[in-house]
């Protein structure tokens, strides 16, 4: 199966299905000499990680990482970086009712069009759980990018018809809230929603947004590998997400050019921009303000309601899909969309190390062009 490989300077590939031995990522192209240690990808994967029965599915999974290569003596070696999770807490017979149905919603028929099989054990491949290896190699581009003073962070705007109105931002309130809003009152408000939907057997969907600060100008490859466009793909991957926005999205076509415009100025930094409707991101390069985005999730599919399908042999069906799901995938998804960037921004990093060509005469300390 082709497309499994992310990145350019920086790759990454994920393995896996969600009822096989185990799930991974190999993080190829990281560079050496980076501290690293298994305790460091923790926080990560417990974010994402399943169990909290008011907005995720009960399956119950410790997420221990496992690195098999890469690192030596608590140090990245420059050679590519291999992390397993092993899957502990599967339950295939779940399925056994799914094994000849389409689920609406799902990536059933369509796994089944293009290669004529399907791993019907909770989606195998397209599953979400293969997101664990974008959240252990996200990390660990996280950490890098801290070291240069930039930070990712992600967090939910809105579940259903309830928005975070939190301002300013309070992203340590996000980490304590169940649904990963920086809001207190939003949270409870759309924790009772998510309880209406469970009762129906019924889910929502959401919105992620996200701010990485501390990105200098210059990141982006024109024409076709623009930093805006290679982020839109990222998160685009993401088995849930429908639509990404950048900066002012969507609203910029309702603008007058006055209007979407970002006015420059100086400050005490140098050239600076009045307004960021551009999201941090002109001409697909990366012009040194933070960088916006908003990501759109679909409500969960998995769902108890009965829904009309059709078998693998084409008979018409009502289903009712039982089991463990997340009746809201939004809170788990945040860290996944943080993960996507930190990788992106890490390989446009690297990417930009060769655009000039006195960088590469410093580098090796050439006195001679």
């Amino acid at each position: 199966m082709a497309g499994n490989t992310f990145g350019k300077s920086l790759k990454i590939t994920t393995f896996g299905e969600s009822h096989g031995p185990a799930i991974g990522v190999v993080l190829d192209g990281f560079p050496a000499g980076m501290e690293l240690d298994v305790q460091d990808l923790l926080p990560y994967l417990e974010r994402r990680r399943p169990g909290n029965a008011a907005v995720s599915s009960a399956r119950k999974e410790e997420d221990l990482p496992e690195i098999l290569s890469g690192v030596f003596e608590g140090k990245t070696t420059g050679t590519p970086i291999a992390v397993i999770v092993r899957n502990q807490d599967s339950r295939s017979g779940d399925y056994d009712a799914l094994r000849d149905v389409y689920r609406p919603g799902h990536a059933d028929y369509t796994y089944h069009q293009k290669y004529d099989f399907r791993d019907h054990r909770g989606g195998g491949r397209s599953s979400g759980r293969e997101t664990i290896g974008r959240v252990i190699a996200g990390g660990i581009c996280e950490i890098f990018l801290r070291k240069m003073g930039m930070e990712v962070n992600a967090y939910t705007y809105s579940i259903g018809p309830v928005e975070c109105k939190a301002d300013p931002l309070d992203y340590k309130e996000a980490l304590r809230n169940e649904t990963r809003m920086p809001d207190k009152e939003a949270n409870e408000e759309a924790l009772t929603y998510i309880a209406s939907l469970k009762e129906k057997g019924d889910s929502c969907g959401g919105v992620i947004a996200c701010r990485i600060a501390g990105v200098m100008a210059g990141l982006g490859e024109p024409v076709f590998d623009k930093l805006d466009a290679d982020l839109a793909k990222a998160l685009m991957s993401i088995g849930a997400v429908k639509a990404v926005e950048i900066g002012a999205g969507t609203q910029v076509s309702r603008m007058t050019g006055s209007e979407n415009n970002d006015a420059f100025g100086m400050n005490l930094y140098g050239v600076s921009k009045k307004t960021n409707h551009a999201g941090g991101i002109l001409g697909g390069i990366s012009d040194g303000d933070i960088i916006e985005l908003k990501v759109h999730v679909k409500p969960t599919p998995s769902i108890s309601v009965t829904q009309h399908t059709v078998s693998t042999e084409g008979e018409e069906r009502e289903i009712s899909i039982h089991g463990r799901h997340d009746p809201v995938i939004v809170p788990r998804a945040v860290v996944v969309v943080e993960a996507m960037c930190a990788i992106t921004i890490m390989d446009a990093l690297l990417t930009n190390m060769h655009a000039r060509s006195e960088k590469i005469f410093d580098f090796y300390n050439r006195e001679d062009h």
